[in-house]
């Protein structure tokens, strides 16, 4: 599975010193069935642990995910900055993942080329598109 974060996202996980690590187990979490909320159309709201504290004080991400396929960080807040996201941004959000699930490979290695999105390496340093 590769997993991508939009630049919005990017910018929360560094100013909030979100390991990548936090964001592979949140997916991990999703793959194995457990959700914190599936909002449906392929979007889902994942607790990740601020770092140094549980996941109960901690953050919330909306990820468009595509299981075995793809999986996008969209979205994140702080819990005690917000109880939920609203139902219209639930359906922006739904509407948003349609669009990611359909782009073509091609596609999304241009947005990766123009800085729309950043890639997670895989576990342990090495993503899967480096050369060796």
């Amino acid at each position: 599975m590769r997993i991508f974060k939009n630049k919005w996202f990017v910018r929360f996980a560094r100013k909030e010193a979100i390991p990548d690590e936090s964001l592979h187990e949140a997916v991990k979490r999703i793959e194995a069935g457990s959700c914190d909320a599936d909002l449906g159309a392929g979007v889902f709201k994942q607790r990740v642990a601020r770092p140094g504290g549980g996941h109960s004080g901690g953050y919330r991400v909306i990820l468009c995910c595509k299981l075995e396929e793809r999986a996008f960080f969209v979205y994140g807040f702080a819990k005690s900055d917000r109880a939920n996201i609203a139902q219209d941004e639930a359906r922006e959000f739904k509407k948003l993942a349609k669009i990611l699930f359909a782009m073509t490979d091609e596609q999304l290695e241009r947005m990766l080329q123009n800085k729309d999105f950043d890639e997670l390496p895989e576990k342990g340093g090495y993503n899967h598109d480096e050369k060796l």
